[in-house]
């Protein structure tokens, strides 16, 4: 069952399930906690996974009146959560826009961290053609709402394999994830649209880094995220033949084997 915690300006549920050292996963634009189902139970053996809905998905809020869309307030957010479960430190997993939620975190906390990782993200900041593309999407979704936006949009995230021979469970999933409010989608894309790159978060950081990469991917292309490997000190890099933004649904078995292993590996990190 999810729990709830409240702040002034929002507030976040959230699942957690297993003892050990604590394991947050960050999901992506479009999605909710529930993106990390399949992953909940196999870190959850050895670890202490907490899943929250980032603020304006699941049955987290928040006042677009009174929150600038802004990553660095949704690190804050994260940050926020923490300390109301008294975790000092952990190891951060950000999906897709929840990996660029972990890069501001770890620009802000690095303190609170053993570890992070980027699961098919980057820390490239939008190019000028990206932010044009997201001030379009704005648009469309002002337009026409975030669930017919999104009903375009997500396919393209997964591997032509996998929408080949996956119909049902596409249609699943974008019905699933429907409710989430066009505002919210706003409020998400001009976040976005507003970073800046963090490259240097991946020079400087003197803490372990996965980079999950999936060979399709559209979103976060693999040409760049190689790019930013070399960057941190020490770097695990897994490459998903026939897999684009999602290996969540489209690969599981294969992720938690690399994100079990990255956890198991870095265990000298863990206090």
């Amino acid at each position: 069952m999810k729990k709830i915690f409240k702040a002034d300006n929002y507030s976040i549920s959230y699942l957690e399930k297993g003892e050990g050292p604590a394991v947050v996963l960050l999901h992506g634009f479009g999605e909710d906690g529930t993106i990390f189902n399949h992953q909940l139970g196999a870190l959850s053996e050895n670890y202490h996974v907490i899943i929250p809905d980032i603020p304006g998905t699941g049955d987290s809020v928040i006042d677009y009146n009174k929150v600038e869309s802004d990553m660095d307030m949704l690190a804050d957010c994260i940050k926020s959560l923490l300390d109301y479960l008294q975790i000092n430190k952990v190891v951060l997993l950000g999906h897709s826009m929840g990996g660029y939620i972990t890069l501001s975190f770890a620009e802000k906390y690095a303190d609170r961290l053993y570890a992070f990782g980027l699961i098919h993200s980057t820390a490239f900041a939008d190019t000028e053609e990206k932010k044009l593309n997201r001030s379009r999407g704005i648009e469309i979704m002002r337009l026409y709402g975030a669930a017919g936006f999104l009903r375009n949009t997500f396919p393209n995230l997964f591997s032509s394999e996998y929408k080949s021979v996956n119909h049902d469970e596409l249609n699943n999933l974008i019905t699933q994830f429907s409710y989430i409010s066009t505002d919210t989608c706003i409020y998400y894309y001009k976040a976005m649209i507003a970073r800046k790159d963090k490259t240097m978060i991946l020079k400087t950081i003197t803490l372990p880094v996965l980079f999950v990469i999936g060979e399709e991917d559209i979103a976060a292309p693999m040409a760049d995220v190689l790019q930013q490997v070399p960057m941190p000190a020490v770097s695990f890099v897994h490459i998903l033949k026939k897999t684009g933004h999602m290996s969540m649904v489209e690969a599981p078995d294969k992720l938690n084997s690399i994100l079990k292993d990255f956890l198991d590996n870095i265990s000298a990190f863990i206090e």
